[in-house]
């Protein structure tokens, strides 16, 4: 107990609020010109409004799109609530909103599911509980009162935890044979990039794979604990810009990703860094060094515990995976929400039969009549998407006359350069089957033939 009890003092010790401001300017910068990004991609019409059928997730079937005009506004309160936590204007209730809106988003559909959109979740979340809005702020300016210098150090702390969380476990997770013996997926993708400049010929060198897999599962797994230390944080932020650059370069398809890593991780920075930051824009920041307005929650014991349990629940959560038989990236049971970012090469083809148990006609589906090209790519090779489908098919027949309609499927898939294998047991009727948690007996067992 008497070491608990240090941890927790120290836990409470006061801080600069600075990194917390820095990481809401920072923050909702970045979300606004992400939404502003999608929205003229057209990508609000093309993912949420077009498609017949939407995937979501597991207990969230009450979670539906609006039409055209009802999601354009969403994505409007998103931009605007992002533009809101930037100012630090009304800022509790901007957090809130932003969080709300884009995790409802995120619900929508699974096929859309990206680990940074989990962690902008996650992270909004916690800042809900934070008083990023108390300094250098509009609302500060409303109310003077509200200005406050310095919080507990656990509030900065459950930033950096987070950030932790997600790089650890990246690494953690590329701690497999496919990716440090045999460089795959890296072999596969590395060719596609051999039209750069300079580099591109290296693309296809063997060792070149090698050392892309062997490096960014070294970086996933210490990054944090240079950054932590003061005498290697710059150098090793060097690091953090290089490595996420080289992403974004070499993969474009991961998004904003690199761009919300590399300004995130400057939460680990000292706080007399983040005052000479807000002090380069607003010459008054360095004014307020000499002032100590301790911020302390109004319920101290209960926010440490809350915080405590929501860590630990992220924490575990990433090993779920293991009350699953199979290899997990072949069955993918337990596979989301666990900080697995572009670990596997994985493609599938799906034909799925609808057949009528009284008359025995068949039916082949086109699943071009139901979902989107990207619903469809995602669904063949995820078995819960894939049972999901099926009991949408049966729905979709059941309103066409047919009473018992049975679904079959044929599903084939490679996973990083493996010969196409059979995933699905095609004998078995999917509409009669259970979605749940359970492990699903009908995914064949993985047979890897080069």
């Amino acid at each position: 107990m008497t070491a608990i009890n240090k941890a927790i003092k120290w836990m409470q010790l006061p801080v600069p609020v600075a990194p917390l401001i820095t990481f809401r300017i920072l923050f909702g910068s970045i979300m606004l010109l992400s939404t502003i990004r999608f929205w003229l991609n057209g990508w609000i019409t093309t993912q949420y409004v077009t498609p017949k059928y939407h995937f979501t997730f597991m207990g969230f079937n009450w979670v539906q799109p609006l039409n055209s005009m009802g999601m354009h506004l969403v994505f409007i309160g998103i931009a605007l609530s992002a533009l809101a936590i930037a100012l630090g204007f009304w800022y509790r209730f901007a957090i809130v909103t932003f969080f709300l809106l884009f995790t409802y988003v995120e619900l929508i559909d699974v096929t859309y599911y990206l680990n940074h959109y989990y962690f902008i979740s996650v992270v909004s979340f916690i800042m809900i509980w934070l008083p990023a809005g108390r300094f250098f702020a509009i609302d500060v300016k409303l109310n003077p009162a509200t200005r406050i210098t310095e919080v507990p150090k656990w509030m900065v702390g459950s930033i950096r935890l987070q950030l932790a969380i997600v790089y650890i476990f990246a690494g953690l997770a590329k701690l497999n044979p496919d990716w440090l013996l045999a460089a795959q997926p890296m072999k596969i993708w590395l060719p596609t990039k051999s039209h750069l400049p300079l580099i591109g010929n290296l693309m296809y060198k063997a060792w070149m794979a090698y050392f892309f897999s062997w490096f960014g599962a070294l970086y996933d797994l210490f990054i944090v604990f240079f950054l932590l230390n003061r005498k290697t944080r710059f150098v090793a932020y060097l690091a953090v810009l290089a490595f996420h650059i080289a992403t974004a370069i070499f993969f474009p398809a991961i998004g904003m990703f690199p761009y919300i890593m590399v300004l995130s991780t400057l939460i680990y920075f000292s706080g007399n860094f983040h005052l000479k930051l807000l002090g380069f824009f607003y010459a008054s920041v360095e004014n307020f060094k000499s002032k100590h307005i301790f911020y302390q929650p109004a319920f101290k014991k209960g926010m440490l515990t809350f915080f405590a349990l929501f860590f630990l629940l992220q924490i575990i959560i990433p090993f779920r995976y293991l009350a699953y038989p199979g290899p997990l990236f072949w069955t993918e049971e337990g596979y989301r929400f666990s900080w697995r970012v572009m670990l596997m090469e994985k493609v599938g083809t799906a034909t799925f039969y609808v057949r009528d148990k009284t008359t025995k006609q068949t039916f082949e589906i086109n699943n071009a009549d139901f979902l989107s090209a990207q619903q469809e790519k995602m669904m063949a090779t995820q078995a819960d998407l894939i049972l999901r489908y099926a009991h949408y098919l049966k729905q979709i027949y059941t309103q066409k006359g047919i009473k018992e309609p049975e679904v079959y499927a044929q599903v084939y898939v490679t996973l990083n350069g493996s010969r196409s294998a059979g995933f699905v047991d095609s004998s078995v009727d999917l509409a009669s089957q259970d979605l749940s948690f359970k492990h699903y007996k009908w995914i064949l067992p993985f047979n890897p033939k080069p």
